[in-house]
């Protein structure tokens, strides 16, 4: 039986899940937002609809699914033991790209908030440094990760809420109209090229559904932590961005590596951005340490499956997968090393973008399965019907976001994916064996 008192309550479980999305999305944000220009809003109303029809499937799913927790329990109802094992090897493979380029940017962060210059073999060691230190820091289990989350988190609420309510005094609604299309962009074309920015922003959303197994009743606080988290995420990452973009010229944003400190020191002084920078250092390292446990809870869950090595899902008497944890860390610092070059920018972007292809691709698995799970529990046809609209909406608006993606990043996420089932090739026996006994059983009671 589990330890309860080492598991989260639903209230760290939310901020977890807030700080998944907003800790490392929303601190480059305005900058990336600022190469398509304030009429990016338009993608965030398509991202908020997508983001809130995924949460909203995947809290359903939570509810009723009967199998193994997260997006490989739900996939497996419609895909078996095979897309059970590509739901959590892609989401896997998509974690472990993602948090590299989290803590390249804490450690970049942290070289801007100190006025130093690294050299790119400095920063790979660093950033091996950050992912190790937001490692060790999670041997003390779930209940300690949502503590320390619960503070680093307000690195990045305190500025937002207060450029959110605040930043109206200095807001400009010419200036704001004025950076509505910069650089005369079709529109499709515009909108296109952010929604892929603004999916970024919210890949964690089904951070929740990864940790079932660390929230105290997770039946009833896993679909609470999903939606509460999305929507709060959804509404500062709207107001936030859209406000800074009328106190900030657009080509001031694009140039800046911290907006956040920018538009600060334009509505205070250079010492308040100096602190709100500083601020957003940490909150970014407590959204790595936060998707350090996440990761870990895919690869041990992915372990207790059959799918990854037994040892990868063994538990400390704190029930922190530290074995996942160390392996996890040593190819992430691979990655990291992978990372030493001149181009060092470009294969940031490159990594962001193969991560999100990736992710999306549990995301369809799950959605796909929302039909199937509901009727095994037999719910009401209208209400099935209702969840089923749904996830078709959350599944149309991922297929859309590949596109968005580009071809670059759909045909290497295409090379990680397929690689999946050369991997499954060499567990999928065990599950087989297990069918053809039922088969035999079946054949002689005929």
């Amino acid at each position: 039986m589990s330890n309860e008192k080492n598991k989260m309550s639903v209230v760290q479980l939310t901020i977890m899940t807030t700080i998944n999305m907003m800790g490392s999305g929303i601190i480059m944000l305005p900058t990336n937002l600022a190469k398509v220009g304030t009429m990016s809003i338009l993608s965030w109303l398509v991202t908020a609809v997508g983001s809130m029809a995924l949460a909203y499937a995947f809290a359903q799913a939570g509810m009723f699914s009967r199998k193994a927790a997260g997006m490989g329990g739900y996939s497996e109802y419609s895909f078996g033991k095979a897309g059970s094992f590509m739901a959590n090897y892609t989401y896997g493979v998509s974690l472990l790209i993602a948090n590299v380029a989290i803590a390249i940017s804490v450690v970049g962060y942290a070289c801007g908030f100190l006025s130093k210059e690294l050299s790119p073999v400095s920063v790979a060691i660093w950033t091996i440094f950050t992912l190790w230190l937001a490692t060790v820091l999670n041997f003390k289990g779930a209940r300690y990760t949502g503590k320390i989350s619960s503070i680093t988190i307000w690195g990045v609420i305190a500025p937002v809420v207060v450029l959110s309510v605040f930043g109206w005094f200095w807001f400009s609604g010419t200036l704001y109209v004025s950076s509505w299309n910069p650089n005369k962009l079709p529109f499709f074309t515009a909108v296109s090229k952010s929604i892929s920015i603004t999916l970024w922003a919210f890949l964690g959303l089904e951070s929740a559904s990864a940790n079932m197994d660390a929230v105290e009743n997770p039946k009833r606080n896993v679909p609470i932590a999903c939606l509460g988290g999305t929507i709060g995420a959804a509404i500062v990452y709207v107001i936030s961005t859209n406000v800074m973009a009328g106190i900030v010229p657009n080509a001031d944003l694009l140039n800046s590596t911290a907006p956040f400190g920018l538009t600060f020191a334009r509505m205070f002084n250079p010492a308040v951005g100096k602190l709100v920078m500083g601020l957003m250092v940490i909150s970014c390292f407590g959204s790595l340490f936060s998707w350090q446990f996440t990761i870990a809870q895919v690869f041990k869950g992915s372990a207790v499956e059959g799918y990854f090595p037994k040892f990868l899902g063994k538990v400390t008497k704190d029930e922190a997968p530290i074995a996942a944890m160390v392996v996890i860390t040593i190819i992430q610092s691979l990655l990291a090393l992978m990372t030493i070059s001149p181009t060092l920018a470009t294969q940031f972007n490159v990594l962001v973008n193969l991560a999100v292809v990736t992710n999306v691709i549990p995301y369809l698995l799950s959605m796909a399965a929302v039909n199937v799970i509901q009727r095994s529990e037999n719910l009401p046809s209208s209400k099935i019907k209702m969840t089923s609209f749904i996830a078709v909406v959350g599944s149309l608006y991922s297929l859309y976001a590949l596109y968005a993606s580009g071809s670059e990043a759909l045909v290497y996420g295409s090379i990680v994916t397929f690689a999946g089932w050369t991997l499954y090739g060499f567990v999928s026996h065990r599950f087989d064996l297990k069918k053809e006994k039922i088969n035999e059983s079946y054949d002689i009671s005929a």
